[in-house]
């Protein structure tokens, strides 16, 4: 039986199954594509019948529906922008198809008609996989999830009406149908389709999942923290989509020369036909030769050099969850020589953690029994470093005992009673103040010497004698150190550390980040004016924040990324791209792609200008065919789009991360002094 009769499964069972249907759009369903091949149909009836003898009437209304197919697209569309005063190239091209049949080159005519026709469908088609290659994410997502009731029961809905605050249970091999965050369960998650990560990621309470990704052989309770039109999917595209109505620098550039260029050209061929006949050549052969200059010297080529490799790159960016506002921001990016980097958040995981357990020789305490105590009494408490200590303790699997009489002091502390002690856990400053314990000197200097790391010193009492001390720090991301390496090979520079945070915790952050320039203890418009002072120097400063502290910085910056993750509202608005899996990784990535980008514009540009030239002047000094220059000039238009293309292969986002990943050291030139 043919395949092609056998039932199709549909989209949600597809989803369902854990099998990904392929958003590809057919050939066929493009209106230009049809009419093209309409053209090309009726092209391939005539021509035999006019090589053959046949009757005029035979093979002549034929080549009048070639032109009236492929055609009248076109010229609609050129007449349209000569109402507005644009001189549109397609008109141009139907001009010369018709100057072609005035002179009985009808043949020929119509050959540069089913050419041109045929450039244009491919270049739809090109468009349309683009866009493809973006939406194809709605795919991921499945068409139902299982969402859990008030009652503990069980509703299939559509992943469309989930809200955030449902609570949906995801079984074994199934697709996670909304942005949410594990409840319940362990499990582990293949998220290739988002993050690109060969192998899956473990998935426990607390963790974060996306829309569209698999899990694996585990059940998991999810709350749901996005709406589906907020999801991380649907921000790519949506970013993705109206990042393509924008246009780059390189573009504009184009598009004004293009309608000079077309005027002059417009004037070169009423000359090449004018001045033969001023010297007696025939009409005949100077129309011809004016029809097939101006078909070589269109510059079709040339301004389809630059959108399709931007939006190609910025489609394949998105798909590795970096979300690019503009074909500006893709052309500025690659411009980018200087790096201004925000500590916490985006060199830090900005979730601080325990990174010392301290006792004190006195009390006798292990370092897991202080742990125990110090958590026990944090773990009523919401604060940030009550959670960090809790944390600490649940990754040691320390079994917490139950704390009463809770009180917080804010600016000192907690305290609660554990194992009929009082136990106390805070500042050292504020909890020994007044203090004539002979712990208290040995903790005040433990604590002092924590402060030097840059750690949080965090000290714990049991009935009101110290006990230990905790070191609180945050923690840098596993892959700053390789990132700040490939953007200061990249730039030819070291970036720079602007934080608000503390000098001595700064600097010990860019000790391990390998950035010898810090400025620590910055206000929001002291970040600003630092990256001013970077812009007037003649560079092109690549700012990367997270927080409403960047968002002045971000928005000073040549270019400005936010991290997605944690970023504010505020960062991820006034921020050009946005790394929505916070993978650090990905900033020099992009820049390397927005240089490939460039320099795959730049060989665009030459392919067209060595075509148009090469076939401009064979028309002048020689006698070029009329089909010949057709095919060349139409060819070459095919060349650039498909070139452009190149850049939504997966294989050159490795190349790209290969050019902006960790290898060689950076090179020696000291990076611009701020402030």
């Amino acid at each position: 039986m043919p395949a092609d009769v056998l039932p199709r499964p549909s989209r949600a069972a597809a989803a369902r199954a854990g099998v990904v249907p392929r958003r590809r759009t057919r050939v066929l369903a493009l209106a230009e594509a049809r009419w093209a091949g309409v053209a090309l149909v009726l092209f391939l009836l005539a021509l035999p019948l006019e090589l053959t003898g046949a009757p005029g009437w035979t093979w002549g209304p034929l080549y009048a529906l070639v032109y009236a197919a492929g055609g009248w697209e076109p010229a609609l569309s050129g007449l349209r922008e000569l109402r507005e005063k644009v001189l549109d190239v397609d008109l141009l091209m139907i001009v010369a198809a018709l100057g072609a049949a005035s002179i009985g080159q009808v043949m020929d005519g119509a050959l540069l008609i089913v050419i041109f026709a045929t450039s244009g469908a491919l270049e739809a088609l090109a468009t349309a996989r683009t866009q493809d290659a973006v939406r194809g994410l709605l795919d991921l997502a499945p068409a139902t999830a299982s969402r859990i009731t008030a009652g503990g029961g069980e509703e299939s809905v559509a992943t469309g009406e989930l809200v955030v605050g449902d609570v949906i249970r995801i079984r074994p091999g199934e697709r996670v149908g909304a942005d949410g965050r594990v409840l319940d369960g362990a499990s582990e998650v293949d998220q290739a389709t988002i993050t690109g990560e060969p192998l899956p990621t473990a998935k426990e309470p607390g963790d974060e999942v996306f829309a569209g990704t698999l899990n694996g052989t585990g059940t998991l309770k999810v709350a749901v923290v996005r709406d589906a039109s907020e999801s991380v999917i649907a921000r790519i595209v949506a970013m993705t989509e109206e990042a393509s109505r924008t246009k780059a620098p390189t573009q504009l550039f184009i598009e004004k020369v293009e309608q000079r260029y077309s005027l002059g050209m417009v004037a070169a061929t009423l000359a090449v036909f004018l001045v033969p006949l001023a010297f007696g050549d025939d009409v005949t052969g100077s129309l011809l030769r004016a029809m097939t200059f101006m078909i070589v010297a269109s510059p079709c080529a040339v301004v389809l050099a630059t959108m399709p490799p931007l939006l190609s790159a910025m489609a394949n960016a998105g798909r590795h969850g970096v979300l690019v506002k503009s074909a500006v921001v893709m052309e500025r990016l690659g411009q980018t020589d200087a790096v201004a980097l925000d500590k916490t958040g985006t060199l830090t995981e900005g979730t601080p953690r325990v990174t010392g357990v301290h006792p004190l020789p006195g009390p006798g305490l292990t370092a897991d029994t202080l742990l125990t105590l110090a958590a026990a009494a944090e773990h009523p408490s919401e604060h940030p470093l009550a959670r960090a200590v809790v944390n600490a303790a649940q990754e040691r699997r320390l079994p917490l005992p139950g704390a009463a009489d809770f009180t917080s002091a804010p600016g000192t502390g907690v305290a609660a009673d554990v194992g009929g002690h009082r136990i106390a856990v805070g500042s050292p400053a504020r909890l020994l103040r007044g203090s004539a314990a002979p712990e208290a000197a040995g903790a005040a200097a433990s604590a002092a010497a924590l402060e030097e790391t840059g750690c949080t010193a965090v000290l714990v009492l049991r009935d009101g004698l110290p006990v230990g001390v905790l070191g609180i720090a945050d923690r840098i991301r596993s892959d700053a150190s390789a990132t700040v390496a490939a953007l200061a090979r990249l730039t030819d520079g070291s970036p720079v550390l602007l934080t608000g945070d503390h000098p001595r915790s700064a600097a010990r952050l860019a000790t391990e980040a390998g950035i010898t320039d810090v400025r620590a203890g910055l206000l929001p418009q002291d970040k600003a004016a630092a990256v001013r002072e970077l812009e007037r120097s003649g560079r092109k400063v690549l700012v990367v924040g997270d927080g409403v502290n960047d968002a002045p910085a971000l928005a000073a910056a040549h270019v400005g990324i936010a991290m997605g993750r944690a970023g504010s509202d505020l960062a991820l608005e006034t921020a050009d791209a946005v790394i929505i899996r916070d993978e650090l990784a990905t900033v020099p990535t992009v820049v390397a792609l927005s240089r490939a980008t460039r320099r795959l514009v730049v060989q665009n540009l030459v392919v067209a200008g060595v075509f148009i030239s090469g076939l401009v002047v064979w028309d002048l000094v020689g006698h070029l065919p009329l089909p010949l220059g057709v095919l060349g000039h139409e060819g070459s238009t095919v060349i650039v789009g498909l070139n452009g293309l190149r850049l939504l292969r997966e294989s050159a986002w490795r190349r790209a991360a290969g050019h902006g990943g960790a290898g060689s050291p950076p090179k020696s030139r000291p990076a611009a002094a701020i402030g």
